[in-house]
């Protein structure tokens, strides 16, 4: 069954949707991460459960990570997208907190060639799960800020929570 509710943030109030999940911490795993205002956000359906209590783990570990007190998230997801947004996902997951890596390195580090590098951003721009999976850590290579489906403010906003950003 599908299940969200909503939770207030410093970026706006967050769409969570979900799946019941035996093994998720806290019973849910998560299918997407919603900011207001986003490129593709996900749309409450008919059908969907609402279930504040089914979110209090991931709830609780967005609220440390807004208060600089939690660097990496431990959420169950559920499985999405093609195989090489996937792989572009997994790679995006492996990105250190405080750290930024560009189109191109992401690119590298699929093995697809730096023609891929626009195909890297089409499968960034549809991460479900923004914050949790960190695709605001992606920069250009001349360190500029660029595409984020929640907004550019936003996008320098979690970089600059993080202690990301040059001075």
């Amino acid at each position: 069954m599908t299940l969200y509710t909503s939770i207030d943030s410093p970026l706006g109030e967050l769409l969570l949707v979900g799946e019941e999940s035996p093994t998720a911490k806290g019973g849910t795993a998560l299918a997407s991460l919603s900011l207001p205002g986003q490129k593709g956000a996900a749309v409450v359906r008919d059908g969907w459960r609402r279930d504040p209590a089914a979110f209090e783990e991931i709830g609780n570990q967005l609220t440390s990570y807004f208060d600089s007190r939690l660097t990496h998230f431990e959420v169950e997801h559920v499985s999405g997208g093609t195989e090489f947004q996937r792989r572009v996902w997994q790679v995006l997951e492996e990105i250190p907190y405080g750290r930024t890596a560009t189109y191109g390195e992401i690119a590298a580090r699929v093995g697809t060639s730096a023609v891929g590098v626009r195909a890297v951003g089409t499968a960034i721009g549809r991460n479900p799960l923004l914050v949790v999976r960190p695709c605001h850590r992606v920069i250009g290579a001349d360190g500029a800020l660029r595409g984020y489906a929640g907004g550019l403010e936003r996008k320098e906003r979690l970089l600059g929570l993080e202690g990301a950003l040059a001075s």
